[in-house]
């Protein structure tokens, strides 16, 4: 993980109420803004995990649950423009004026919207496995039906205690090319922080349950001005991703988004941020670098020699 040890902290989240209604969030390290929106069956731990699987040290990561996560209501907001307003209303209540903004997966409608909606208060955009238009597969079959036997009880406790004494076999479902399930294997960081996602998803199932099934809703039907996008974008993609396939998506975003730049993750899966991290991390490093806003940081730091 990275050197930085206040990223490696497990923060408590926090309600905040805004004028779009309350908003849960918990943040980490110290820096310049950057909102982590996490994907399916995530919540506020999902988004600052991803922060610390492709992050780097020097920011200040800020990750909501986004609506029907965990704290915060699906009423704050359905849609991906709604949940952009959102973040800016957050943001107001955090008193941060800009930030960048960092998507992976189910995040990405609503990342997108934020760089539109609100590009002044957008310095960067990072999109991780996101849709560029809608998808046209269906969730698998396995997935609807242990939805469905979470709610019986007694049974998410069961699955619970699967993922964390075989996180192997729960792990060969995300990874399933031998060749990149080794390699994983002996990225010791790395192979923590998807056993942390993987436990995270079983943590309070049913309260990541609304949300997840709003962003299935949103990913086949919702398709997006990429062509308006005004601020620096990279986007990272494995290029064997079965969900949220590259040539129609992460492709998609390269060609259509003016100026961006594009990792492919050679042969990665859907998780790919994981079986390639190292990839991952120092593109996203160097482009949080390059772009991000560290105005307020020089007007503390003249503030603090004034002092």
């Amino acid at each position: 993980m990275t050197s930085d040890r206040a990223l490696d902290v497990r923060p408590e989240p926090v309600v905040v109420a805004t004028p779009r209604g309350a908003v849960e969030y918990a943040s980490i390290g110290s820096g310049p803004a950057v909102l982590c929106l996490h994907g399916a069956m995530g919540g506020y731990d999902q988004g600052l995990l991803l922060a610390r699987t492709i992050g780097a040290p020097g920011y200040h990561y800020i990750g909501p649950s986004r609506p029907g996560y965990l704290g915060t209501p699906l009423s704050r907001g359905r849609g991906p423009e709604e949940q952009a307003d959102l973040y800016a209303s957050l943001l107001d209540a955090l008193g941060v004026e800009r930030c960048g903004v960092m998507a992976v997966s189910g995040g990405g409608p609503s990342a997108v919207h934020f760089a539109l909606r609100h590009r002044h208060r957008c310095w960067g955009l990072v999109l991780v496995s996101t849709c560029a238009d809608r998808l046209d597969t269906k969730p698998p079959l396995s997935f609807v039906v242990r939805k469905l036997l979470m709610r019986v009880p007694g049974v998410a406790g069961a699955a619970r205690r699967k993922v964390l004494q075989d996180p192997e076999s729960v792990a060969r479902r995300s990874v399933t090319k031998p060749e990149f399930f080794d390699r994983l294997r002996r990225d010791e960081p790395a192979w923590r922080l998807l056993q942390e996602l993987q436990a995270s998803t079983t943590d309070r199932m049913t309260r990541r349950f609304p949300g997840t099934d709003n962003d299935v809703v949103v990913s086949r039907t919702r398709t997006y001005p990429l062509e308006e996008i005004r601020v620096p974008t990279l986007v990272v993609h494995g290029s064997a991703d079965p969900h949220v396939p590259f040539d129609r998506n992460g492709a998609v975003f390269a060609r259509r988004v003016p100026g961006a730049q594009l990792l492919v993750l050679e042969g990665g899966e859907h998780a790919a941020i994981f079986t390639h991290r190292r990839e991952a991390q120092a593109e996203v490093s160097a482009f949080l670098a390059a772009h991000a806003d560290r105005r307020h940081d020089r007007e503390r730091e003249t503030w603090n020699r004034q002092e």
